[in-house]
């Protein structure tokens, strides 16, 4: 009788509704990446199964990870805060120096250790998160001062945001603020403030840094119109939108994907999501925006029903980051949003966003533990 009850207690310190969406989109991934890079892999390494290994081995280490977010009392990042904020902006400041970073694309956005690449700017998004669901959390008697409540987590925002946008990383910028704003009114901080900041600071310097670079306008102008630069800034989305095209409603089977085979750049990255549809049709396309809206859905409950504001705050914060990013990135693949360079979380090969996102799960579900309790 005793095992019975262990066991069945075992099976309830989880919430399926989060693991089990998690998990199919994590073996989907598996599976995609090695479909979509497999020429690639084969061509530039000599090895097909070069991206699928490296995956393979950061989902394991991204079970560790959310174990141990499982595990560690959410609490404790609260104690923590101030140091993963230092440490956060001291690894991102790290990859900007000479010989630290890897380039890749023009772009400096990861450190190396040996064969595993490390991008800070994940670990920069827990710390934002935590850093400022405490902050606020702390501040509730004074939260709708301009300087207590609003301005040094603008602050904050901003400091983080130079050091991306040196990489430079523009989609990582944009889901920091979004995220920010989001915890901010969530916070109860002043919407006078977040509004009049928006309109009179944030939305201008976005529009600058567009037309500041002639690079970046043109994939804005791209996206209107990509078929009038095929060759160009248009050439990701045409080819992904022609993905999406032939698989039509049932897709041409597993592996059997066309645009991925030299056409379309970065198909087991950035534009997974349009191999996907090429092979798995309109089906696996609905099935992958359905598991986001079970997480979306249940990280809003656990947020919504968490007594401890600090946790409430965590628990949202995570959830948007993950879900918003996946949003962005398929509307990215189907020609709803300028290209932004963002991976769909669990989906796309990369260690370091793996293994992170399956940490901040755990943490999503130390959480909800917290509250069975």
């Amino acid at each position: 009788m005793m095992e019975q009850t262990t066991e069945k207690t075992a099976v309830l310190s989880y919430d399926v509704t989060i693991l089990l969406p998690v998990l199919l989109l994590t073996g989907m991934g598996i599976a995609m990446v090695y479909s979509a890079s497999s020429a690639i892999a084969l061509h530039d390494y000599q090895n097909e199964y070069y991206f699928f290994n490296r995956q393979l081995i950061s989902a394991v280490l991204g079970l560790f990870a959310f174990l141990a977010g499982r595990y560690i009392p959410y609490q404790m990042y609260r104690r923590t805060s101030y140091l993963l904020f230092a440490g956060a902006m001291g690894l991102l400041a790290v990859v900007l120096l000479e010989g630290m970073g890897r380039e890749v694309k023009g772009s400096v956005r990861w450190i190396e250790f040996f064969w595993f690449r490390f991008q800070p700017v994940e670990l920069a998004r827990f710390a934002l998160i935590v850093f400022m669901g405490y902050s606020i959390a702390k501040k509730q008697d004074r939260i709708e001062s301009f300087i207590v409540g609003f301005f040094p987590h603008l602050v904050v925002l901003s400091m983080f945001s130079i050091l991306i946008l040196l990489q430079p990383d523009y989609g990582s910028v944009v889901i920091f603020w979004a995220m920010g704003w989001v915890i901010m009114f969530a916070g109860r901080v002043s919407i006078r403030q977040l509004v009049t900041t928006a309109l009179l600071v944030v939305i201008p310097a976005a529009i600058y840094l567009i037309f500041s670079s002639s690079y970046r306008l043109k994939r804005v102008l791209s996206f209107w119109d990509p078929w009038q630069y095929p060759k160009a800034e248009g050439y990701q989305v045409i080819h992904s939108l022609m993905g999406f095209g032939s698989g039509g409603l049932w897709g041409k089977g597993f592996g059997q994907g066309y645009q991925k085979l030299f056409y379309l750049p970065d198909p087991h990255t950035d534009f997974i999501f349009s191999v996907i549809g090429e092979e798995g049709g309109l089906r696996w396309v609905l099935m992958v925006m359905a598991l986001y809206m079970v997480i979306l859905w249940r990280g809003l409950s656990i947020a919504k029903t968490e007594r401890d504001f600090f946790g409430s705050l965590l628990a949202l914060g995570i959830t948007v980051s993950i879900t918003l990013q996946a949003v962005i990135n398929m509307a990215v693949n189907l020609s709803l949003l300028p290209t932004k360079g963002l991976t769909l979380p669990f989906l796309s090969y990369g260690g370091s966003s793996l293994v992170i996102n399956l940490g901040l799960i755990g943490v999503l579900m130390n959480i909800w533990a917290s509250q069975k309790r």
